[in-house]
């Protein structure tokens, strides 16, 4: 499928194993494209405009949140535009969070988080006057949650885990999360952002309250992203922004609001973005995202393979891993690594990958980590293997 992605070629039309996907996908023709038409032939406003192009666009508009609902096994009045997972959180904390925590709730959060999924709820729980508890990992860098069941009580209110780790690739239980939460009466925020590109998921089947998700991770634009709610919770989550197009009807003594999705899309939306989104939503629906896992995995399993097998590297996270390995070289820094890498055209993410906590918990200042895509094939694992080879050579360690 790599000729249906122009971004995995150099400039002098050379071969790029682009190997950072974890951060963000390279985009499809078809989504290029379905952008491409949105901006041009087919623009206009939505939700306002009484003539034909405008109602046109309106349809396509509802049309992506009806196909981005679907690939999760949501209800298309669950599903909030948002500027990606990171304003998604943000979201939740502000309206839901505001209007449910008090002094002296408690909110479980583990060791491995997004930053995104860590700041949010600093900034509620000091605003409220909440704690913030952090689960541990187990012995493979996975979220133990027999811990986590030991740390919950009914102070709880809010468990947010990464589905998946952006920086270890370990697939959380989450089904057994969920219930955990709500044994103790609390909701589950689960960040998707590294799971829905990487194989199926199904919100009613986890239990989850909340799952959010950025396009541009999976293989769509960046700008957008989605928040999912059970519709019941959505419906009495408080606006949190003001503005156009989510209100019913303003006058100087009092304002009343949209119900449904509206309600949290004040303003112009994003609507060339959506319409991408969807169009990467199809795309990846019909590859099959059970088979990408699948292909994927195959990749994992060669490099922590391979990787393992030197003496001198440290390879992280659980064996099985949705499409990344991050791993350290004993003497050679990440970003010496990646820097060398750059020059055989293997771009791998080499940093702290917004996971600070997790860092000082590894005990390292940062990991090199190659992500995974749909794009992703056997010679850019050689590619990054021989530069790893190459890479050594320079400092010194041999082969």
């Amino acid at each position: 499928m790599r000729s249906d992605f122009p971004g995995l070629v150099t400039k002098d039309g050379a071969p790029w194993h682009y190997l950072d996907t974890a951060a963000t996908a390279q985009k499809p023709r078809a989504v290029i494209e379905a952008m491409s038409r949105a901006l041009g032939q087919d623009y206009a406003t939505v939700h306002r405009g009484v003539y034909s192009r405008s109602a046109d666009m309106t349809l396509a508009y509802e049309n992506a949140r009806r196909t981005i609902a679907s690939l999760i096994g949501g209800g298309e009045d669950e599903i909030v535009f948002t500027r990606g997972a990171t304003e998604a959180i943000n979201l939740v904390a502000k309206s839901w969070g505001k209007a449910n925590l008090k002094s002296g709730d408690r909110i479980l959060l583990s060791q491995l988080e997004h930053h995104s999924n860590i700041v949010p709820w600093q900034m509620l729980a000091q605003e409220v006057g909440a704690h913030i508890d952090v689960v541990p990992l187990t012995s493979d860098h996975q979220i133990d949650l027999d811990a986590a069941e030991a740390m919950l009580t009914e102070q709880h209110k809010l468990v947010a885990f990464g589905h998946v780790s952006n920086v270890l690739g370990g697939v959380l239980d989450a089904k057994r999360a969920a219930d955990l939460a709500h044994k103790v009466g609390a909701k589950l925020l689960l960040d998707g952002c590294q799971a829905v590109a990487h194989m199926p998921v199904d919100v009613a089947a986890l239990d989850c309250d909340f799952y959010v998700f950025s396009a541009h991770k999976l293989y769509g634009p960046t700008g957008i992203g989605a928040l999912w709610a059970r519709s019941e919770i959505l419906l009495e989550m408080p606006a949190w922004e003001g503005g156009g197009a989510m209100i019913d009807r303003v006058t100087f003594e009092k304002t009343t609001y949209a119900s449904g999705p509206q309600r949290f899309e004040a303003g112009t939306p994003a609507i060339t973005e959506a319409i991408a989104f969807a169009a990467a939503t199809h795309y990846v629906q019909s590859v099959g995202l059970g088979a990408m896992h699948e292909a994927e995995g195959e990749l994992v399993a060669r490099l922590r393979r391979e990787l393992t097998a030197m003496n001198d590297v440290t390879v992280y996270g659980p064996e099985a891993s949705a499409g990344i390995v991050s791993f350290t070289i004993d003497g050679i820094h990440p970003h010496d690594l990646g820097t060398i890498l750059d020059e055989a055209n293997v771009a791998i993410r080499a940093g702290h990958h917004c996971a600070q906590p997790l860092m000082d918990y590894l005990g390292v200042p940062a990991t090199a980590r190659a992500s995974f895509g749909l794009y992703s094939t056997q010679e850019d694992v050689t590619a990054l293997l021989e530069g790893i080879a190459r890479t050594r050579r320079i400092f010194g360690k041999g082969i």
